[in-house]
């Protein structure tokens, strides 16, 4: 693993020697290993991309060339549009309901964006928000996806294992959102969605918590069995009103067990082509980290210590320390407890730390994928030795859409 870890990060540096940190790469042979096999676990389901975890318009249209992926899932209606009119996707589904007026505008004033774009829907109140915006007979039809509620609710619903999303949980619901939604003046039900967070995104093998892991590897199997019941319930509650073109579940994590599902038609995936840390935690399958960023040594405070610059790189979501980036090259470096990574500088210990000095690189992981994107303008991608190309990312083509 050490000579491994080596080499890499002899490839790494000689690609970027005449570059000065902070900056980030995707190494391309890597990303489109991952690509190929996220394909091969959907097991002959198209996957469609999740933006939030690419970031960038050249990666995304990169993947989306590769056979077996079909379609984008946005995370915000405003980058939907955007994805659409610079010709990246022609089928975008938007994954979260928007309450954005000024892009409801430009959706329902644009035949072409509406033929393209699919809007998440899980309560007559969005159809109302939509409809306030530009009334029905004044605007094209409009694509919408039902989301179902995918948290398990184990003993009678006391227990709520999941992320908090749609109100929308059981099949009489989902029939009876259905009705509303084909009977609605203005609008096509065209999908449905079911994201099972507590699957696809909670890694069940954290390191060094073996009770943590088999806890959650237990409910994980016991919310997969009440989903594939209730999944297939609803989709055909929903059938009943409306012609589905899609149904739409998973996440890197589970793309091949939401895929075995035989109410899904499509699996979702984007964390898996740039490998972030928090998918270390998986035992199914883990991707090859092909996203990192490198930062300078700028001091060296104490024996056994070195301070980058930067580095404070925090992910979403509970703060904890999962949440934090890694220092991973050289191998033999990690954060300190009482600073953690700070915004402004990172002191790091280890037994690389003394190896180190002013003015060399220390190569980071981010915790999660596209968020690394919002800390830099552009992606040096590598092949071999070389950088053979520098593509923007959202954030430098002037978007920051959350």
């Amino acid at each position: 693993m050490a000579i491994e870890s080596d080499k890499l990060r002899e490839r790494l540096e000689r690609a970027t020697a005449h570059l000065d940190p902070p900056y980030a790469v995707v190494d391309l042979t890597t990303f489109d290993a991952n690509a190929v096999e996220l394909v091969g676990l959907a097991a002959g389901k198209p996957v469609r991309l999740a933006s939030k975890s690419v970031r960038s318009r050249e990666l995304i249209a990169r993947a989306l060339r590769r056979p077996g992926w079909r379609g984008v899932m946005a995370f915000t209606l405003p980058e939907a549009i955007w994805l659409v009119r610079a010709g990246v996707c022609d089928d975008v589904l938007v994954a979260y309901p928007t309450a954005d007026r000024g892009a409801l505008l430009a959706l329902t004033g644009d035949a072409d964006l509406a033929a393209a774009i699919t809007l998440m829907i899980d309560s007559p109140d969005q159809l109302d928000l939509i409809d306030g915006v530009r009334a029905a007979d004044r605007r094209p039809e409009l694509r919408a996806c039902l989301e179902l509620d995918a948290s398990w609710r184990p003993l009678g619903g006391r227990v709520h294992i999941g992320v908090r999303r749609s109100p929308v949980h059981g099949a009489e619901a989902a029939g009876a959102l259905a009705a509303t939604v084909a009977g609605r003046a203005g609008f096509r039900l065209v999908g449905l969605m079911a994201y099972e967070a507590q699957i696809a995104g909670l890694g069940d093998a954290p390191p060094g918590q073996a009770v943590l892991g088999q806890a959650i590897r237990l409910a994980q199997r016991g919310s997969y069995r009440e989903l594939l019941a209730r999944r297939g319930a609803a989709v055909a509650a929903v059938r009943e009103h409306a012609e589905l073109e899609f149904v739409n579940g998973g996440g890197t994590g589970s793309v091949a067990a939401t895929s075995a599902d035989p109410a899904v038609t499509e699996v979702t995936a984007g964390s898996g082509l740039y490998g972030p840390t928090l998918f270390d935690a998986y035992r199914a399958w883990r991707p090859t980290p092909s996203a990192y960023f490198a930062c300078s040594v700028v001091r060296r405070p104490a024996p056994g210590l070195a301070t980058v610059l930067g580095g404070g790189w925090i992910a979403s979501g509970q703060a904890a320390a999962s949440r934090l980036p890694r220092p991973v090259l050289p191998a033999g470096l990690k954060l300190l407890g009482p600073e953690g990574a700070g915004e402004v500088q990172t002191p790091l210990a280890g037994g690389a730390a003394d190896r180190l000095r002013v003015g060399d690189r220390v190569w980071f992981r981010h915790a999660k994928a596209g968020e690394l994107c919002e800390h830099v303008n552009e992606l040096h991608l590598i092949e071999d030795e070389s950088i053979v190309a520098t593509v923007p990312t959202y954030r430098g083509e002037g978007h920051a859409f959350l």
